[in-house]
C-alpha cells in the first residue's frame, strides 16, 4: 500500500467487509456528556449501570454527573484542569469521569493498583486539581509525596453503592481483606455521597471536540517510558462508532456489558463502558476479575457483550464448576490484550453459542483499530481487518519505506482515533506521530487481503547470533501444548550467540510437562533456534491491570544454568 491511502483501491481489507459493515462512518461534532443526553432521551428509565444489587437509570446517571460537575465548578475546576479518578470498577468511576467531562475538564486515569514511586510520578506529571477515590484507597494516596500537593480528594465509601441491607457486611468483607473503612479527615477532604447529592446544575461545555482533552491515559507508550496520550472527545467517540459499527450482533438499547475489564484502563474506558452508554446499554460493573463472582454475574445479569481477555476467558473455562452457569446470553466477546489462543476461542463459543473474536488496540489509538470480522471469515492468528476509516500499513522498522504485503516490518495505522499526542512531551510524540501515522512499535505483516498479523514488539525481538526470534510466535506454539497454561519468552545473554530464548511456562491444570518434552514440541514446529535453551515453570506470571503479560519483568531476573 502506497504511503497515502487516499482512496478505497487502496484499502483491500474493504472487500471482505460484512456487507452491513460500512468502509467509513459520519462523526459529528459531539463531546461526550452530548452522547450521554442523547441516551438519556431514549432510554431514561433504563438501567445504566449495574452494582451489586444496585443500579443507576440513563435518568440518574445523568443527574448524579452533573450535579457532581456543579460541585467541580463551584471548587474552581474548569476548562482544561485535570480531575484523577483513583477508583476500581464502581459506579463512581463513570459518574465522575462524565461530571468532569461535563466541564471540558480532563479526566487523570489513575490506577488503583499503583503505589510509590509510579504513583507519585503521575501524580506530579498531570497535577491533578482534584483526585477521586474510596475510603479503602486513600491512605495509599496520601502516602505518595506528590498527594500533599493535592487541593481536594473526593473520598467516596465503598458501602454506599450497596443496597442498605448489604453495607455492614461490605465493612466485614473489606476490612478481613486489610483494608481501611474509615473515612479520612484533613481539610482537603471532601464526600463523594455529599458531592452527588447537593443540587446544582451545570451545561455542557461545547467545545471543539478534535481538540478538546477527555482523558490522560498513562502508558507505557511504544517506547516504554510511563507518558499520558491525550485522547480527545473526538478521538473515543470516533472509536466508539467504529466498534459499534463492526458488531454486527448489537441491538441498541437492549444490550447488556460486562465490564469485568477495569474501566481504568482505556481498552475497559471505551469497550466496556462508552460503547454501551452510547447506545442504551446496561454496563454491569465488576468490582474485580474473580472468576466464580463473574459466572454469578452471568448467571444472574444475563450479559450479551463480554469483552475481555485471553486469560479472563481461560479462568472462567477451568472453573470445575462452570457448567452450572447458564452462559447462553453472550453473543459477542472482542478480545484484547495478548494474542488469543484457538482452543480457548473453540471452548468459550462452544460454552456459550456466541462469538469471541481477536481484536488488537494501543492506548494511543483510544485504543480499537482491528478487529476479526464479527459476520465474516476470521482467519487464525490473525488480529483482524483495520476498523472503518481506519488506514493499515506496514513499514521497514527504521520507517524508511512501506513494505508488501507479507513482509514483516513496524505495522503503523492512521485514523480519527489516533491520539492528539503525549501530554507535555513534544519529543516523544514527534517520534512516533507523522504525518497522521502513528508509529504502534509493534512488527506485524499484512497478507493481500488487508488481514494483520502481530509478529511481536520490536524490544522484544530476540537476536541468536543474527538470527531473529519473535518471543510470541515460540508463546503460540508452546501454548498449543496440552500441558500448558501460559508461556513467556523472553531473550538471555549468551556469551556465544548474543542471545538465546528463555521460556517461563505455567502448567495447566494437573499436568507434569517437563522441560525436555516443551523442547522437544517446539523443535518439532519451529527452526532450532527458536527453541528456548531453558525453562522455568511457575504458578503465574507477572501481568498488567488488564492482564497483558509482563515480558520486561522477566527479562530482568538471573537466568538459571540448566532447564528445570
Amino acid at each position: 500500500m502506497s504511503a497515502a491511502a487516499t482512496s478505497d483501491a487502496d484499502r483491500p481489507w474493504l472487500r471482505k467487509y460484512p456487507p452491513d459493515v460500512p468502509a467509513h462512518l459520519d462523526h459529528p461534532r459531539q463531546m461526550i456528556p452530548e452522547v450521554l443526553e442523547e441516551s438519556v432521551r431514549r432510554w431514561p428509565e433504563r438501567a445504566a449501570l449495574r452494582f451489586s444489587r444496585s443500579q443507576w437509570s440513563y435518568r440518574r446517571l445523568a443527574a448524579e454527573s452533573e450535579r457532581f460537575a456543579a460541585t467541580l465548578a463551584r471548587e474552581g475546576v474548569g476548562l482544561g484542569d485535570r480531575v484523577a479518578l483513583c477508583l476500581p470498577n464502581c459506579p463512581a468511576h463513570p459518574i465522575a469521569l462524565l461530571g468532569t467531562l461535563r466541564l471540558g475538564a480532563t479526566v487523570c486515569q489513575l490506577s488503583p493498583l499503583w503505589i510509590g514511586e509510579d504513583l507519585e510520578a503521575v501524580l506530579r506529571d498531570a497535577a491533578p486539581k482534584v483526585v477521586v477515590t474510596l475510603e479503602t484507597l486513600y491512605p495509599n494516596l496520601a502516602r505518595a509525596p506528590s498527594g500533599r500537593a493535592i487541593p481536594l480528594v473526593y473520598v467516596a465509601r465503598l458501602r454506599e453503592f450497596y443496597p442498605a441491607p448489604a453495607r455492614p457486611f461490605v465493612n466485614l468483607a473489606v476490612r478481613r481483606h486489610g483494608f481501611s473503612t474509615r473515612f479520612p479527615a484533613g481539610p482537603n477532604v471532601r464526600s463523594w455521597r455529599r458531592a452527588v447529592r447537593t443540587p446544582g446544575a451545570c451545561p455542557i461545555y461545547r467545545g471543539d471536540p478534535a481538540t478538546t482533552v477527555a482523558v490522560l491515559q498513562y502508558t507505557g507508550g511504544t517506547t516504554g517510558t510511563p507518558k499520558a496520550a491525550m485522547l480527545t472527545h473526538r478521538n473515543l467517540l470516533a472509536n466508539v462508532r467504529q466498534a459499534n459499527a463492526w458488531n454486527t450482533t448489537r441491538r441498541p438499547g437492549e444490550e447488556v456489558y460486562l465490564a469485568a475489564i477495569p474501566l481504568f484502563h482505556i481498552y475497559g474506558l471505551t469497550v466496556a463502558l462508552l460503547l454501551a452508554l452510547a447506545e442504551g446499554g446496561t454496563v454491569v460493573l465488576e468490582l474485580r476479575p474473580d472468576p466464580a463472582e463473574i459466572l454469578r454475574l452471568i448467571q444472574r445479569y444475563r450479559p450479551t457483550q463480554f469483552p475481555g481477555v485471553p486469560a479472563l476467558y481461560r479462568a472462567l473455562l477451568e472453573r470445575p464448576d462452570v457448567g452450572r452457569y447458564r452462559l447462553s446470553s453472550i453473543r459477542y466477546c472482542v478480545s484484547g490484550s495478548a494474542a488469543l489462543p484457538a482452543e480457548t476461542a473453540r471452548r468459550f463459543e462452544r460454552a456459550t453459542g456466541g462469538q469471541l473474536v481477536e481484536g488488537y488496540g494501543l492506548t494511543e489509538a483510544s485504543p480499537v483499530t482491528h478487529a476479526n470480522p464479527v459476520q465474516g471469515e476470521r482467519r487464525p492468528g490473525s488480529i483482524g481487518l483495520p476498523l472503518p476509516d481506519t488506514d493499515q500499513r506496514i513499514v521497514e522498522p527504521d520507517g524508511a519505506r512501506p513494505l508488501p504485503p507479507g513482509e514483516v516490518g513496524e505495522l503503523e495505522v492512521r485514523g480519527p482515533q489516533v491520539m492528539l499526542g503525549y501530554y507535555r512531551r513534544p519529543e516523544e510524540t514527534a517520534a512516533v506521530l507523522h504525518d497522521g501515522w502513528l508509529r504502534t512499535g509493534d512488527l506485524a505483516r499484512v497478507d493481500p487481503d488487508g488481514y494483520a498479523y502481530l509478529v511481536d514488539r520490536k524490544k522484544d525481538l530476540i537476536n541468536v547470533g543474527g538470527l531473529k526470534v519473535y518471543p510470541l510466535e515460540v508463546e503460540r506454539v508452546l501454548g498449543e501444548h496440552p500441558g500448558v497454561a501460559e508461556a513467556a519468552v523472553v531473550g538471555v545473554p549468551d556469551a556465544a550467540v548474543g542471545e538465546v530464548p528463555r521460556a517461563f511456562v505455567v502448567r495447566a491444570a494437573g499436568a507434569t510437562v517437563t522441560a525436555e518434552e516443551l523442547a522437544g514440541f517446539v523443535r518439532e514446529r519451529l527452526a532450532h533456534y527458536k527453541v528456548p535453551r531453558s525453562f522455568e515453570f511457575r504458578e503465574s506470571l507477572p501481568k498488567s491491570g488488564i492482564q497483558k503479560l509482563l515480558r520486561r519483568q522477566l527479562r530482568g531476573e538471573p537466568s538459571p544454568t540448566a532447564s528445570r
